[in-house]
C-alpha cells in the first residue's frame, strides 16, 4: 500500500511538473511602487505621498548593485553614481491601453518616451508609470526597478538578455539625446526598431543600412561614432528573443495617441492656433508685394 501511495505521488509530481510554471497575472487596476534603496525613510514617505499609496501598497526595492548589474556596461560609473534613489509606481491597465510614462521635474536625464520605449523592448504592455524622487536625479535605476517589479507582479520572469538590452536601450538613447534632441533620439531608436521588425536583417551591415534610413528619414545627422553606437545596439537587439509583434504594436499606440491628442480639445486648439499663425504669415508675405 505504501509503495502504491508513494508511486501516485511521484506520477503526481511528474504532472505537475509537465504542465511547467503557472506564473500569477496582474490585474487591470493593480499598483506597485519602485523604491530606491538608498533613500531615508523620510524621502520614502515621501515618495509614497507622491504616488498617493500607503506602505500597505505592494513595493521592491532597487539597489545599487542592480544598477551596475545592468547599467554597467553601458554607461560610466560617474552617471549611474553610488546610490539607487529613483523611484516609481506602475499601475496595469486594460489591455490595448498600451504604455503611458509621466516623470517629475526631478529626473533630469531620462525622458518619458526613453522609459516607453525601453519597456516596450522588455515586454512590458498596459501600464501607467510614473518616476520621481525627492531631489533631482539622472533616473537610471527606475528602469531596473521597475523591471524587478513588472516580475514581482506577473510572477513571469524577464530574461537576463532582454533586461541587458532594455537598459543599453535606455543607455544609447540618452546618450544621443545630448547631442540630437531627446525626442529625435527616441524617435529615431523606436523608428529603426519597427524597421527592424518588419524587415528582419540578416546581417550587421543590413542593419546599418536600416539606421541611415532611417536617420535621413527623420532628417538627424548621425556622427560616425554615433552611427556606429546604434548599429552595434539594434544588432545585438536583433539577436535577442524579444516579442517583434509587440515593437510594432507599440509604435501604432503611439500614433494612436497623437490622434486622440489631435482630436481633443487641447489639439483643436494647437491646430487653430498653426491655421492663424500660417494666415498671419501670407498675408504678411502678400503685403509686401501690395
Amino acid at each position: 500500500m505504501k509503495g502504491k501511495i508513494t508511486a501516485l505521488f511521484l506520477a503526481f509530481l511528474f504532472v505537475v511538473a509537465a504542465l511547467g510554471p503557472v506564473y500569477a497575472q496582474a490585474q487591470e487596476g493593480d499598483v506597485i511602487v519602485v523604491l530606491g534603496q538608498d533613500l531615508s525613510e523620510a524621502d520614502k514617505d515621501k515618495l509614497r505621498e507622491n504616488f498617493g499609496v500607503t506602505k500597505e501598497t505592494p513595493t521592491v526595492e532597487v539597489t545599487n548593485a542592480e544598477e551596475y548589474q545592468y547599467l554597467g556596461n553601458y554607461m560610466p560609473a560617474e552617471k549611474i553614481g553610488s546610490q539607487a534613489l529613483s523611484s516609481a509606481r506602475l499601475r496595469y491597465l486594460a489591455k490595448g491601453s498600451g504604455i503611458h510614462v509621466e516623470t517629475s521635474d526631478k529626473i533630469r536625464y531620462i525622458t518619458p518616451a526613453m522609459y516607453k520605449n525601453a519597456l516596450a523592448t522588455a515586454g512590458v504592455e498596459d501600464v501607467e508609470v510614473y518616476v520621481d524622487c525627492t531631489m533631482n536625479v539622472s533616473g537610471s535605476a527606475a528602469l531596473t526597478g521597475l523591471l524587478k517589479a513588472h516580475e514581482a507582479s506577473t510572477g513571469q520572469p524577464i530574461s537576463e538578455d532582454i533586461k541587458q538590452v532594455a537598459n543599453e536601450e535606455l543607455v544609447v538613447t540618452s546618450s544621443l539625446s545630448d547631442s540630437i534632441g531627446a525626442q529625435e533620439a527616441a524617435d529615431l531608436i523606436e523608428t529603426a526598431k519597427v524597421a527592424i521588425a518588419e524587415n528582419a536583417p540578416k546581417t550587421k551591415e543590413e542593419v546599418r543600412s536600416i539606421v541611415i534610413n532611417v536617420a535621413g528619414d527623420l532628417n538627424i545627422n548621425l556622427s560616425p561614432d554615433q552611427e556606429d553606437q546604434v548599429v552595434n545596439f539594434l544588432d545585438g537587439l536583433r539577436q535577442v528573443d524579444i516579442d517583434w509583434a509587440a515593437v510594432k504594436d507599440q509604435a501604432g499606440d503611439l500614433v494612436g495617441q497623437a490622434k486622440d491628442y489631435l482630436s481633443s480639445e487641447e489639439g483643436q486648439s494647437f491646430l487653430a492656433g498653426l491655421r492663424d499663425a500660417i494666415n498671419s504669415f501670407f498675408d504678411w508675405l502678400m503685403g509686401l508685394f501690395n
